[in-house]
């Protein structure tokens, strides 16, 4: 009998593309790819934020560069994407929340989520997809969404719809790229401490809230997030396509 082997975790020979990489889950994701062995840029509006980041990743020892754009500036990306070699990984990791009752959200408050959560990821997802087919390379796309984007919560109408919008793009994404051997997923992660989380978590009602939503009683760090990404960017994921990770410490098993 021959055992079987493990796919490999190791991402050693490929290239990935993180956007919003500087801080909170964007910034754990550019450093688990870097660990598994990619060669990573980081990207964000920032040219401090950046340059801090890739001299930081470089001291620990990990392959990395970084570009300062507005990835909501669909022409900027496309140029910069169709300039670059090819990435075989992409992680749209830049989002955004405007948190409010929704008799009060505005057109401001809506444009701003749907830009970033949903165009960008779209227009950032095929320029990176356009450069594969013309290459003839596979690839991993891996949407950061939200336990949002499956249920919703109170203040977070616009934030759930820009969420529960991803993950149907990611489904049709996969549907048409599987045959080009282009995988799409999502990780949808339970409120995890970061600057964009912050705020509602300062509240003490609204803590006690998420708290008693989350089986196993904490709040979820970057940390939590950086395996999962490394498994779906890596040929251990190689059959897994469509479908949404759910690191959410049990919220939506009710």
């Amino acid at each position: 009998m021959v055992l079987p082997r493990t796919p490999s975790f190791r991402l050693d020979g490929k290239r990935a593309l993180v956007t919003g990489g500087t801080r909170g889950i964007g910034l754990g994701a550019s450093v688990a790819l870097a660990e598994a062995g990619a060669y990573v840029t980081v990207a964000a509006r920032t040219a401090e934020d950046v340059t801090r980041v890739v001299n930081e990743m470089a001291e620990a020892g990990l392959a990395a560069e970084g570009v300062a754009i507005d990835i909501t500036d669909t022409d900027a990306v496309a140029d910069f994407i169709a300039e670059a070699d090819p990435f075989q990984i992409l992680v749209n990791s830049a989002g955004t929340a405007r948190h409010s009752e929704f008799v009060a959200a505005t057109e401001t408050d809506y444009r701003a989520v749907m830009d970033l959560n949903l165009a960008a990821t779209i227009f950032v997802s095929q320029a990176v997809v356009r450069r594969l087919l013309a290459t003839g390379q596979g690839g991993s796309i891996i949407n950061i969404s939200s336990q949002m984007g499956h249920v919703s919560g109170p203040r977070r109408s616009i934030y759930a719809a820009s969420k529960h919008a991803v993950e149907g793009l990611t489904k049709g994404m996969a549907i048409e790229l599987g045959a080009s051997n282009i995988r799409v997923n999502t990780v949808c992660p339970t409120f995890i401490e970061t600057e964009l989380t912050e705020k509602s978590l300062s509240d003490p009602e609204f803590r006690a809230w998420v708290l008693s939503k989350i089986k196993l009683g904490r709040l979820g760090r970057v940390e939590d997030i950086m395996g999962p990404i490394v498994f779906l960017a890596s040929d251990a994921a190689a059959l897994v396509t469509g479908t949404s990770l759910l690191v959410d410490g049990g919220w939506t098993a009710e």
